[in-house]
């Protein structure tokens, strides 16, 4: 009996040999977020006008899912968190949305873009899955020039969440 009260006494204490927690997408995120803020709003200023577009296939750039625009979500939630002018294009005519896939600017005339939502910088992004992980790229690019003003790379585990938002062809 005495034995058993102090094996169950010894699961109470802190397991200092436990691995952490493998960081999940969102504070990925928020970290990747915190680069491209602490580069480019020097480079750019805080009032200048960005526009979000949807994080798309690497391999295939007029590709996105669930996804690409979650992750474009995220990362405007953060940035206009940390100060920068984002604009939501989502609620002009002139951008072209295409039903589930979501505002794409890879593939697009990016002057044109600028001209239409007199905006200075995009935020965009690509992503691409491994056996076990997701690789995330995120970049800040002003449109005059296409001039990279921050970029950010990442990945977090493939997880049953994540492969849900992915299409189901992969």
């Amino acid at each position: 009996m005495v034995l058993l009260l102090m094996l169950s006494g010894c699961s109470l204490l802190e397991n200092r040999h436990a691995t952490p927690p493998e960081p999940d997408l969102l504070s990925q995120v928020d970290e990747a977020a915190e680069k491209l803020l602490s580069t480019a709003s020097e480079r750019l200023g805080e009032q200048a006008p960005i526009i979000a577009t949807t994080f798309v296939d690497v391999d295939q750039l007029d590709r996105s899912s669930t996804l690409g625009r979650t992750l474009s979500e995220a990362f405007t939630s953060r940035l206009v968190q940390g100060g920068l002018n984002v604009i939501e294009v989502k609620m002009r005519n002139s951008l072209y949305i295409e039903q589930n896939t979501g505002e794409l600017i890879l593939s697009r005339n990016v002057q044109r873009l600028s001209a239409n939502h007199d905006a200075q910088a995009v935020l965009l992004g690509t992503y691409a899955k491994g056996q076990k992980a997701l690789f995330i790229n995120a970049r800040l690019v002003r449109i005059s020039d296409r001039h990279v003003l921050g970029a950010s790379s990442f990945e977090v585990p493939l997880d049953n969440d994540l492969r849900a938002m992915l299409p189901s062809s992969w």
